[in-house]
This record gives C-alpha cells, structure tokens and sequence, in this order.
C-alpha cells in the first residue's frame, strides 16, 4: 500500500499523549481560512511511502516514544481521504505495539455502508481520536472552511458510539469563531458524549502566512490578532467546566 505524505516531525508534543511521530498526510477537503499548513491541501504533492517504511522511521525513536507513553499521530491534510493506506498503517503499528492517534475532521459520508465498513476496520486500530471541530453553526462552518460540518458532527457522534476515546480539538480565532453559540456548542458535546477525556484550544497564529504567501493564495486572515496564551488558557478552562443542571 502506498501512502502519499507531507512530512514527518519526529518529536511532536502536542498531538496526544507523550512524545509522537506524527505523519502529515497529503490532501485535504477543508479550506480553512486559519490553516498554517496549505501547503498540505492539494493531493499531487508530498512523496510516496509504504507503511512499512514509516513504521522503520518511528522504530529509529521508538525508545523516546515508548518511555513516554507516546507512539504514532497522523494529522493532515485530511487522513481520512486515504483510509485504506490509514488501515494498513495503523494495523502494521499496533502489530508492532506502537500506540496510535488519528488527528481529523471527520469528514466522511457517514450514510456510506462502505464508508462506515472502512471507519470500522480503521477503528479497531485507533487508540485515541483527535477530532477537530471548527464551529458549530453550519453557516459559519462553511464561510471558514469551504464545507458544512454535518459529516464531522456524525463522526463524532459515531466515535462516542464506538466508545473510542477522543479528544475535541478547537483552533480559537478571535472574534470569528468564538460566538456564545460555538462556545457552548462544544461544552455541551463535550457533556453529552462519555468518551471525550477533553476540549483542546490551539490559539490561531500566524506562523503559516508565508506559506499562503507562496502558493499566491489570498489570506483573509492577515489582519487577524491571534489571542494571547492567557486567553488560550481562560477558554480552556471554560470549555473543559461541567455544565449545571
């Protein structure tokens, strides 16, 4: 099988648990607006690897990821739109014991018998879900991503069905996606779904706009503040609060 990547980042920190090898996959469906990788949209770039050739770069650290209970992410782009070389990825890593985290947006045709008979097969092999939900409100969802978010919010209902452990990633953006609404949107998904351990927040930032910049793209979000750590850490906290009765 032959999966088509980014890059790698060998010692990643912030996409689950540990200390991670994390595989940027080539492709995405969104558009999104705060993305700082754009580079990872279009599916003809990146370089060709087999599974096995991956899980023979992660054994080269493999003793930084065992030691702290880390192991294997693949992020985006969107994993999701090569499912059959994630399958076979995921189930050569945990035939290799390495801990496996999928980061998506979930956008798949949930309705798709042969859709839910691959997220099935990649299911048995996920450890942990990072899922990312970028707003709440459809409308508002389409503006800043280019799609409806109907298929991310079945997905994630779909994970809580299958009891897959799962953690909500958020990217905050001041003033664009920081209504009342999406705020407690989240906090109550959060709420009504026993497998999500927590509400992450990643602060937009501008570490990506020389990329738009490159590939002639038109960033509407050049003047854009992106929101201080304190900020980051009070919506946080906000959005990780129980809800009362």
């Amino acid at each position: 099988m032959i999966g088509r990547i980014h890059s790698f980042e060998t010692f990643g920190t912030v996409d689950g648990p540990g200390i991670r090898f994390v595989v940027f996959m080539q492709g995405c469906n969104f558009r999104c607006k705060f993305c700082h990788n754009p580079d990872t949209w279009f599916k003809e770039g990146g370089k060709e690897y087999t599974e096995e050739e991956i899980i023979n770069e992660i054994n080269k650290y493999r003793v930084y990821y065992d030691k702290s209970k880390g192991g294997l992410t693949v992020s985006g782009g969107e994993p999701l739109l090569q499912i059959d070389f994630l399958i076979e990825l995921f189930k050569l890593a945990k035939k290799n014991n390495i801990s496996t985290a999928l980061d998506t947006a979930g956008d798949i045709d949930m309705e798709s018998s042969m859709c839910l008979k691959k997220i099935d097969e990649l299911l048995k092999y996920t450890d942990l879900a990072l899922l990312d939900i970028k707003e709440i409100d459809e409308k508002k969802h389409i503006n800043l991503t280019g799609k409806s978010n109907k298929n991310t919010i079945k997905f994630a209902e779909y994970l809580n069905k299958k009891n897959i452990q799962t953690i909500i990633r958020y990217v905050y953006v001041k003033g664009i996606n920081d209504s009342e609404e999406t705020i407690n949107g989240l906090r109550l998904i959060k709420s009504n779904m026993k497998n999500i351990l927590e509400i992450d927040v990643l602060g937009y930032h501008k570490m990506g706009e020389y990329k738009w910049k490159e590939l002639g793209l038109n960033n509407e979000f050049i003047n854009i503040t992106p929101p201080t750590s304190n900020e980051v850490k009070e919506i946080k906290k906000y959005l990780n609060s129980k809800i009362s009765n």
